[in-house]
């Protein structure tokens, strides 16, 4: 699974190197307008506002429409944690995450993956870093649920963690 799939060249990418047999795309194409998103690829540098995320969607739908007919992949248009209470627990083997950057929405992502993730699998994501429009809440829910959950970490590396569920 990947959370935040943006225009889908990550997605993209996913499919060219792991191929996985089925690739569930996550994202809500929501435009938002406050302050706080400003800088982040779905806030006010956005041209149309919701018209222009609404077009994202569409056009990573029309990107991926071979691979949506055969089965391996599947967009979900919808908030992380709602996509992610659908599917049972100990049912991906990783889950990608670069949604929201906002400490309390990684937080969520990492529990709600950490179930959702069989043992042994993998909860992976992008800027792991200080800084950045979302002031440093990805690194800090990171740090943190490492310190709090049966994880080992695999990197910590360019921004990018890769940790593996030990139980």
């Amino acid at each position: 699974m990947e959370i935040g799939v943006h225009t889908g060249d990550f997605s993209s990418q996913i499919l060219r190197i792991v191929q996985p047999k089925a690739l569930h795309c996550v994202d809500p194409w929501k435009y938002e307008d406050s302050e706080i998103y400003a800088a982040a690829c779905y806030g006010r540098s956005v041209k149309d506002g919701q018209i222009g995320m609404d077009a994202r969607y569409l056009a990573v739908c029309t990107r991926f429409h071979d691979a949506i007919r055969t089965g391996q992949v599947v967009v979900h248009r919808g908030y992380s944690s709602d996509v992610l209470a659908k599917f049972p627990d100990n049912f991906f083997d990783w889950i990608y995450i670069d949604g929201n950057h906002l400490y309390a929405y990684i937080r969520s992502d990492l529990e709600i993956s950490f179930k959702k993730v069989k043992p042994h699998g993998y909860i992976t994501g992008d800027d792991y870093t200080d800084g950045g429009w979302w002031q440093g809440g990805v690194k800090k829910a990171v740090d943190e649920f490492m310190q709090e959950q049966a994880v080992s970490v695999v990197l910590l590396r360019n921004g990018q963690f890769v940790l593996q569920k030990t139980g």
